[in-house]
């Protein structure tokens, strides 16, 4: 009798522990918490951060500069699937999440951390490869920008703040 409720309590135990993580996962699987907006670090039990040095993805614009308001095209390229990714454009200066996104893909979302669409994440679980956005500089200077991307490859690995290039701005005093 005492071998079969040991059996019992293990076995609802279990079953509570993966519901709990199925139902943690869930979360998730619609994009980025908000308190993943001032580090870009997922939330997830037990992830394990990779060296950015030694990530697969890369954050591209087909430009050096903008002017203030200007529309700023950004790909990110893949040599892998991944499921999940949280991207911004960040001031050189102050590390400061600037301007907003006015176009995204099919599988993601806006996300407002500290602006209205200041910031993209995904929207569902389907694989991600090679992405396309449009980012929208605010009409007054900021500064020089980078875009920064964390990717999910699955719920246990994922790459933080992999940044591009600087994108420089121009027609200040």
């Amino acid at each position: 009798m005492e071998d079969s409720r040991r059996a019992h309590v293990a076995t609802v135990g279990w079953a509570c522990t993966a519901l709990c993580l199925v139902s943690y996962a869930a979360a998730f699987s619609h994009g980025a918490s908000l308190s993943a907006c001032a580090d870009m670090m997922p939330k997830h039990l037990r992830a394990q951060l990779h060296s950015p040095s030694n990530n697969y993805v890369t954050v591209h614009t087909n430009t050096s500069f903008f002017l203030p308001g200007d529309k700023v095209p950004v790909t990110v390229r893949s040599t892998r699937d991944f499921m999940g990714f949280l991207l911004q454009a960040r001031k050189v200066s102050n590390d400061e999440i600037a301007g907003t996104f006015v176009f995204i893909p099919p599988g993601s979302k806006l996300l407002t951390c500290f602006e209205d669409g200041d910031t993209v994440t995904h929207s569902d679980k389907s694989l991600k490869r090679n992405l396309s956005f449009v980012w929208k500089a605010p009409d007054q200077p900021i500064g020089d920008i980078k875009f920064f991307i964390s990717v999910v490859q699955s719920y246990f690995v994922y790459w933080a703040k992999i940044e591009s290039a600087t994108v420089a701005q121009r027609g200040q005093n």
